[in-house]
């Protein structure tokens, strides 16, 4: 019986610290990165301020793993689309709509995720982030290129160029001072699009029936004096 008090106790802590997770969570989704004071997390958690610092050594040690939490469930939404039943392509093309469109619904978060400027512990769990979700894109590009499926030669070179048109394309329109007048679906088939490309699968574009060209006037006319001929 002497052990209960004490799982009752840490069974609170525990509690309390996922609290102030959530609440981290929750004020950066809505203000980012410096909107984040540890008097704003408490205020939103219902606990005092120097709550905090008994379950985390600092406020940079809490946003590391508001973004350790984050950015591992982006991973697991992005693996599960590559683990979807269809051909490499197909899972490709809803491996980079998911991550684009996800973004998208939530941009004050991606933005605060991926572009913020913010302390340089959270900015190592950025880089690992990034890295994590490249080997992904690159294991599934190596598969494609194993069954023939996929025309790029270099995996790991063309899921680092993916990643980077993904980031580079997002910052428009996941920027807060952004006007953005293109729907999300536009975007998000454009970066599609982009992506196909940078891995050497065709567009929806690609093979599409060109118009033949309109024949140039003495051309027109040579032909209206034989028709008019016959």
């Amino acid at each position: 019986m002497s052990g209960v008090p004490a799982e009752a106790a840490e069974a609170q802590a525990q509690g309390t610290r996922e609290r102030l997770l959530r609440a981290a969570a929750a004020v950066i989704q809505e203000g980012g990165w410096g909107s984040a004071s540890v008097g704003a997390i408490a205020l939103r958690a219902g606990v005092a301020a120097g709550t905090l610092y008994r379950h985390f050594a600092s406020k940079a040690e809490l946003f590391v793993e508001v973004f350790r939490t984050v950015s591992q469930r982006e991973v697991a939404a992005m693996r599960a689309a590559s683990a979807h039943a269809g051909s490499v392509p197909e899972r490709f093309e809803a491996v980079v709509a998911t991550y684009a469109g996800r973004a998208l619904r939530n941009r004050r978060l991606a933005w605060a995720l991926v572009y913020e400027p913010v302390d340089p512990l959270v900015d190592a769990e950025r880089l690992a982030y990034r890295r994590d979700y490249r080997e992904n894109m690159a294991r599934l590009l190596r598969e494609g290129i194993e069954s023939g499926a996929m025309p790029v030669h270099d995996a790991d070179l063309a899921a680092a160029a993916v990643v980077g048109v993904i980031a580079e394309t997002l910052v428009g329109p996941l920027s807060p001072v952004a006007d953005v007048t293109r729907s999300e679906e536009d975007i998000v088939a454009a970066i599609v699009s982009l992506c196909r490309r940078v891995v050497g699968l065709p567009t929806g574009t690609d093979g599409a029936r060109r118009p033949r060209p309109r024949p140039a006037p003495q051309r027109r006319r040579r032909r209206r004096r034989r028709e008019s001929a016959r």
